[in-house]
């Protein structure tokens, strides 16, 4: 909902080429408690008032010399064509009343008023309007919020990045059959391994061999489903030389508590286990 006395405080500008309906118009709004009225008799003036001001509401009268209400109103639409247009058209011709809905007018007010009918119907008005502006706001500080939290994201990403390349050699994520998802560093050319093999399996394509009793270790502690840290395992290298790798992990859920697999870290420690790669 929308509070009465920012209705009451909304802008409105009355266009009328009779002074004397410009003044009953202005009259009526001001006694109903409306603080922000203006007025012309000019129609030509009306889009450069709104381009100016961005009235809440327009009291627009069809029938005027030099530039009538329907040519008024496509010039509004060139000023906000994909917004709403706050026009409330005043005739007192019935047959106008459909083409001036169908030109993009949102109610009208027949002459010769009716001030009780006239003062719900701009009420009315103005209230849609405000929800709608209400509305838009809305959107645009959402579409903000996604775009800052978007940034702040991938800023959080970049710095995690970061700290695993100073804190360990490579991390990984697996899915929830341990095959490999995501891989960030030189583990294809430290261990062979790509996207979509298993950690630790028994023998690579470059021909390395892996511990199997260490390997079915490490399976063991996957299949728990729990966090496990500084996990060090051996493979013999292609050149028949012995390397050292440690890893630490932790189990990922969905949002339902689903596991969908590990992430974690890994570090050749073949140099501070004593051995030469």
């Amino acid at each position: 909902m929308i509070d009465e006395q920012k209705i009451l405080h909304a802008r409105i500008l009355i266009v009328d080429d009779q002074e004397f309906n410009v003044i009953l118009l202005a009259e009526m709004l001001r006694d109903a408690g409306y603080t922000c009225v203006t007025a012309t008799t000019d129609p030509t003036a009306v889009c450069e008032l709104h381009r100016r001001h961005h009235y809440d509401l327009i009291l627009l009268d069809l029938h005027m010399p030099v530039m009538d209400g329907f040519e008024v109103m496509e010039g509004l639409k060139e000023i906000e064509p994909d917004s709403y247009l706050p026009v409330l058209v005043i005739t007192a011709q019935p047959d106008h009343k459909l083409h001036a809905l169908a030109a993009g007018a949102k109610d009208f007010i027949a002459k010769p008023f009716d001030l009780v009918e006239a003062k719900t119907r701009i009420h009315n008005m103005l209230e849609v309007r405000l929800l709608y502006r209400k509305l838009e706001d809305y959107n645009k500080v959402l579409e903000q919020t996604v775009l800052d939290r978007t940034a702040e994201l991938r800023a959080s990403e970049a710095r995690f990045r970061r700290l695993t390349e100073l804190s360990s050699d490579w991390y990984w994520e697996q899915d929830e059959h341990g095959q490999f998802t995501k891989i960030f560093g030189p583990v294809l050319e430290m261990l062979g391994i790509r996207l979509g093999d298993a950690l630790g399996h028994t023998r690579d394509d470059h021909g390395a061999s892996w511990n199997e009793s260490e390997r079915k270790t490490l399976e063991a502690n996957l299949s728990t489903r729990q966090p496990f840290l500084d996990f060090v395992y051996s493979r013999t290298n292609p050149e028949g030389v012995l390397q050292y790798l440690m890893v630490s992990g932790e189990p990922m859920f969905d949002s339902q508590g689903r596991f969908t697999g590990y992430r974690g870290i890994g570090k050749d420690v073949t140099a501070s286990m004593g051995c030469k790669v």
